[in-house]
């Protein structure tokens, strides 16, 4: 029987410093190379470093399944934009996800729809994934934070025919809080996004994510997106076990361990 991936990614933002990025890097590689059921595929792990550090990225996850995305691009492909991040020289660098929407990036840096829009046709176009971030402002009824999220995936135009995307659900409210959203809360939400995203799109949670949460989420959403609980190696091999047991029990084996 075929089981269904689970999916864990990583955010530093802009938290680790040159070396503290080298070391930890270092360190999620091992967790990589280590995890069985990240070098089968049945976990799937990408990570979204600063931009000074992904060719160092690129190089320390050489030779592991770990995707590697960027937190950030431009929507154009080249021109006269200085200190901006061209799609195409992601794409020949080896980089396979963008991250795009965030709601730091709307509230700090005034990106709108339309800019998001763009952003997404242009990660498509060069063949990156595009990284979805949305979520609602307040905590609502879900189905009016399903409705909200729904209104910004429809506003990003992503082509059908394009690269798939990625959608992670993070409530802005839950964003940096000391706890993530209820789980029951999340699960509701995700229940009926996926009644409009269908099966296949790979539906991620964020917001004060940590270990202990992805057992109470899936099979409701694919994995979590991690931002600051993640910065601790240790809580990403926790959560790695948490994935490899959920996995093994989906596909009716013995339960298993990561490492």
């Amino acid at each position: 029987m075929t089981t269904r991936s689970i999916t864990i990614g990583i955010s530093t933002k802009m938290y680790l410093g040159y070396r503290e990025s080298q070391v930890w890097l270092g360190a999620v590689a091992a967790l990589a190379r280590a995890c069985e059921p990240v070098q089968t595929g049945q976990v799937k792990l990408f990570v979204a470093p600063t931009f000074p550090v992904l060719e160092t990225t690129l190089e320390l996850t050489r030779g592991t399944p770990v995707q590697v995305a960027a937190q950030n691009a431009s929507d154009q492909d080249s021109g006269a934009l200085t200190g901006e991040v061209s799609p195409v020289v992601l794409a020949e660098m080896g980089v396979e996800l963008i991250e795009l929407g965030h709601t730091e990036r709307r509230r700090q840096f005034g990106e709108s729809d339309e800019l998001v829009a763009a952003k997404v046709a242009a990660a498509q176009r060069n063949g990156l994934q595009p990284l979805l971030c949305v979520g609602e402002n307040a905590r609502v009824a879900p189905k009016e934070a399903a409705r909200a999220c729904l209104e910004q995936i429809g506003a990003a135009n992503i082509n059908p025919h394009g690269t798939e995307p990625v959608i992670a659900y993070e409530p802005v409210w839950a964003i940096g809080a000391p706890q993530p959203a209820d789980p029951d809360y999340v699960c509701a939400v995700a229940d009926q996004l996926r009644q409009e995203l269908g099966t296949e799109t790979t539906l991620l949670y964020g917001g004060s994510a940590g270990p202990g949460l992805l057992p109470r989420l899936h099979p409701h959403v694919d994995g979590l997106f991690l931002g600051r609980f993640a910065h601790d190696p240790r809580n990403i091999a926790l959560i790695l076990e948490e994935a490899t047991l959920l996995v093994s029990m989906a596909s009716g084996s013995s339960p298993a361990t990561a490492f």
